[in-house]
C-alpha cells in the first residue's frame, strides 16, 4: 500500500512505495498511475532518467524556464539529500525549499510538481537515483539556481561530505534574485 505524506509546501509530496517482502525477497512498486491520481498526483511520464554519482556531488538546482517538469524521485542504491524549491509565482510558499533524505534503506520518494527547481547532494559513493519526468528535456530552456544561494539559505548536510563536486554548468547558475528579476514576467517555470 502506498502512503502519500503532504509537506508544508502545497502539492509537494513524500511517498512511501508499495512494498512486499517475504523469504524470497522484496517487491517494490514505485508508481501506479491510478493510485497516484486518486491521491492528487496526475503524472504522465515523458521520460525516465537514471543517475549515478559519487559522494559530495551536488546537482542543481535545475529547472526548465519553459516546459516545466514534474518529477518523481527515488533512490535505488545509496543515499542523497534531495531539495525542491517552489518557483510558482502565485504560490504562498514561493521561494521556500523542502529537503529530505532519500535512500535505498528508507525507500521514500519525493514527488515534485511542475514549477519547482530541483537539486541533490550525494551522501554515499555510487548512489543511483531515478526520476520520472512529466516533460522531455528541452536544452534551450535548461537553467538553474545556485545550490548555495544565500537568499534561499538551504541547509545542506555539508558536514557529511569531504568535498563538494560541481559541474562547470552548475557553478555558473544564477542567483535566486536573478531568477526573480529575469523570469518575473514569464508565464511560469
Amino acid at each position: 500500500m502506498f502512503r502519500f505524506n503532504k509537506t508544508d509546501i502545497k502539492d509537494l509530496v513524500v511517498i512511501e512505495p508499495f512494498l512486499f517482502m517475504d523469504e524470497r525477497g522484496t517487491i517494490k512498486k514505485s508508481f501506479e498511475k491510478n493510485v497516484f491520481k486518486e491521491n492528487g498526483i496526475d503524472l504522465t511520464a515523458a521520460e525516465e532518467l537514471e543517475t549515478t554519482s559519487g559522494k559530495g556531488v551536488v546537482r542543481g538546482l535545475h529547472l526548465q524556464t519553459r516546459h516545466s517538469q514534474a518529477k518523481l524521485i527515488r533512490v535505488a542504491r545509496g543515499e542523497m539529500y534531495d531539495v525542491a524549491v517552489d518557483l510558482r509565482k502565485d504560490s504562498e510558499t514561493f521561494g521556500k525549499w523542502f529537503g529530505i533524505r532519500l535512500s535505498e534503506k528508507n525507500r521514500k520518494m519525493l514527488y515534485i510538481p511542475e514549477g519547482f527547481a530541483h537539486g541533490c547532494m550525494i551522501l554515499e559513493d555510487h548512489t543511483t537515483f531515478y526520476y520520472l519526468c512529466s516533460q522531455s528535456y528541452y536544452p534551450g530552456y535548461d537553467s538553474g539556481i545556485l545550490w548555495n544561494d544565500r537568499t534561499l539559505n538551504i541547509t545542506w548536510p555539508i558536514g557529511e561530505v569531504k568535498d563538494i563536486i560541481l559541474s562547470e554548468k552548475d557553478r555558473g547558475l544564477m542567483t535566486f534574485q536573478k531568477f526573480v528579476t529575469d523570469f518575473s514576467t514569464e508565464s511560469g517555470v
